[in-house]
């Protein structure tokens, strides 16, 4: 359970220390793969879905795209009433997307994607 006054959706990126190789040493492409397995399972517990995914890399997105054929059709039948909330949701609308690479240490990097 979350603490009060945490961010909504922040969570830790790094995985636990049995995630890394014996002895300190750096990890192999089966352990960079488990890392980012136990990242992405965290993230999309904060509500974020996975868009691709390869051995080290994975693009999580957030947000859904506004669908503005039906949004045209609702201000059209409701004789441009519906027109407002179409400007309000698209003005408010936001879609992140983060590509998250596990290195060679086994460190996990995100960056923003566009």
């Amino acid at each position: 359970m979350k603490p009060r006054g945490a961010p909504r959706g922040e969570v830790s990126i790094q995985p636990p220390p049995g995630y890394y190789g014996a002895g300190g040493a750096e990890p192999d492409a089966t352990q960079r793969g488990l890392i980012l397995d136990w990242v992405v399972s965290r993230r999309i517990a904060a509500g974020w879905r996975v868009e691709s995914r390869s051995g080290s890399q994975a693009v999580l997105v957030r947000g859904q795209p506004l669908n503005h054929v039906l949004h045209a059709l609702l201000t059209v039948f409701s004789c441009c009433a519906w027109g407002l909330v179409w400007a309000v949701l698209a003005a408010t609308n936001k879609v992140e997307r983060i590509a998250l690479t596990v290195d060679v240490q086994g460190q996990v990097v995100t960056v923003g994607a566009p």
